[in-house]
């Protein structure tokens, strides 16, 4: 620091204060110093640096050993996120989202003396268990429980069934059947409420609802059976994987989508876009959840959060091929 100080020509003082971001120091005199630390090679030592600060550059997440879209996703935009504001990840991954394995991997995070921690806690079991324990540290959770009253982002679930359903509804169908996810999971639940509701407002009957995992192999099982009734004109899949078995149960039972059957599923996968037909879907911004959550741990960090702060984004319908009016 004291050769950068040198070759830039300002006190160690003032590099010090280019490193962490201070507000008070001219525009050209922090390129003045960044050009000095790229001309030297500067690399900040983070042990040090945690030392002096008491706050090291590293956030740990908690989240399911799962390869599905959307834990998946979240997780990924949310490293982006950190990385781009200067701070490592480290992940533990636990095969449960029990109250031993959240735990054992917070005991981990702060033996990292990671400086907060993000949980992607998407099931009632884990924030059962998040209630629970202590972190230790400042903490954020993703598409956790809001009625815990503890700092939370996640998507509106609710507002995004209600969406795909009044689609379908305004397309003409009498009414829509949903296949849903786990009932251990809020997003089942959001989507199953937004399904209800938007039923329910439209004066609609509602059918029974077809229980489900998050897999494919699960729609497909929920669509051989529907594909059998005719008065099925309308589906609403939990997720876009269900929605991928259903087309081929349907398709395997002659019923052509969008004709004779509607589709709509949520998440907007890669592959949405590529089905047979393409996929009407939900899609959420994880980019939008990932960048919202970093800003709660950091106001923890900073302690400019006075209380626990929620944010719920709304997700956008993305239409395409796989709805149509009935056909009379």
């Amino acid at each position: 620091m004291v050769d950068v100080a040198r070759l830039a020509g300002v006190s160690h003082q003032t590099v010090s204060r280019v490193l962490n971001g201070h507000p008070n120091v001219r525009e050209q005199t922090r390129l003045r110093v960044r050009a000095a630390m790229e001309e030297l090679g500067y690399r900040p030592n983070a042990a040090a640096r945690a030392l002096v600060t008491g706050r090291s550059q590293l956030i740990g997440v908690v989240a399911q050993n799962s390869t599905l879209y959307g834990p998946s996703s979240l997780l990924a935009a949310f490293e982006l996120a950190a990385s781009a504001a200067g701070f490592a990840v480290s992940v533990r991954r636990v095969r449960e989202l029990d109250r031993s394995s959240i735990e054992a991997a917070l005991e981990q995070h702060r033996n990292q003396r990671v400086a907060g921690i993000v949980a992607i806690a998407p099931t009632a079991s884990a924030n059962e268990a998040l209630a629970t324990v202590s972190a230790g540290v400042p903490l954020v959770t993703i598409d956790g429980d809001p009625e815990r009253g503890a700092p939370l982002v996640t998507v509106d679930q609710e507002a995004g069934a209600y969406a795909a359903t009044r689609h379908l509804l305004d397309a003409g169908h009498a009414t829509v059947w949903h296949v849903s996810g786990p009932a251990d999971w809020f997003d089942a639940d959001g989507r199953v409420r937004g399904w209800r509701r938007a039923l329910d407002e439209a004066g609609a009957e509602v059918p029974p609802l077809a229980a489900a995992d998050w897999s494919a192999a699960a729609g497909y099982r929920a669509g051989q059976m529907l594909a059998r009734m005719p008065e099925v004109t309308a589906v609403f899949a939990a997720n876009d994987h269900l929605a991928l078995g259903i087309l081929r149960a349907l398709s395997e039972r002659g019923r052509s989508v969008p004709d004779d059957v509607s589709v709509v599923g949520f998440d907007d996968v890669p592959e949405a876009e590529f089905f047979i037909p393409p996929l009407t879907t939900i899609r959420p911004d994880f980019d939008a959840v990932a960048a919202e959550t970093l800003g709660l741990l950091l106001a923890q960090l900073s302690g400019t959060q006075a209380a626990p702060v929620q944010r719920t984004l709304v997700p956008e319908l993305v239409e395409r091929r796989s709805v149509a009016p009935p056909q009379r």
